[in-house]
């Protein structure tokens, strides 16, 4: 099989490198396209508590925070700034989304594998994105840094 168009969908922490580096190189021995993404969830899903307005504020930060984190990945790799990808909202649905959008042939995703009995060999984002999207999956097993 052949790829032109590889997606890492990765989030902000150092265990995304090993992703990273699994997408760098099934680009590079496919002389493919590489983008990146990360999905910042709506803060209002995760701390439905707290005052709107600290929220906003709140999640503004942590879209430049991970725009910026983003970008280093794509300078380090020679991804430009138009492959790389902020967006808000939930992860397995907007990794779903841009894949059709750029016509990717494979998304790259990590997975600790750990999340409840129903998802005991596959993480729940990464299991959201291999059973909605139409291009192939590659799930990358993190290791955790000892």
């Amino acid at each position: 099989m052949r790829y032109d168009h590889i997606l890492a969908a990765i989030d902000t922490s150092e265990e995304s490198i090993q992703v990273l580096e699994a997408a760098q190189q099934l680009a590079k021995d496919h002389k493919a396209k590489l983008s990146l993404v990360t999905v910042v969830k709506p803060f209002m899903q995760v701390y439905g508590g707290i005052e709107t307005i600290s929220i906003a504020d709140i999640e503004r930060q942590a879209i430049q925070q991970a725009t910026e984190i983003m970008e280093a990945h794509g300078k380090d790799l020679g991804v430009g700034t138009d492959q790389v990808y902020v967006i808000r909202g939930n992860p397995s649905v907007e990794i779903r989304n841009l894949c059709k959008e750029l016509d990717a042939g494979v998304v790259v995703i990590g997975t600790h594998g750990r999340h409840g009995m129903g998802l005991m060999l596959i993480g729940s984002t990464a299991n959201g994105v291999l059973h909605g999207t139409t291009c192939d999956v590659l799930a990358v097993r993190i290791k955790e840094n000892d």
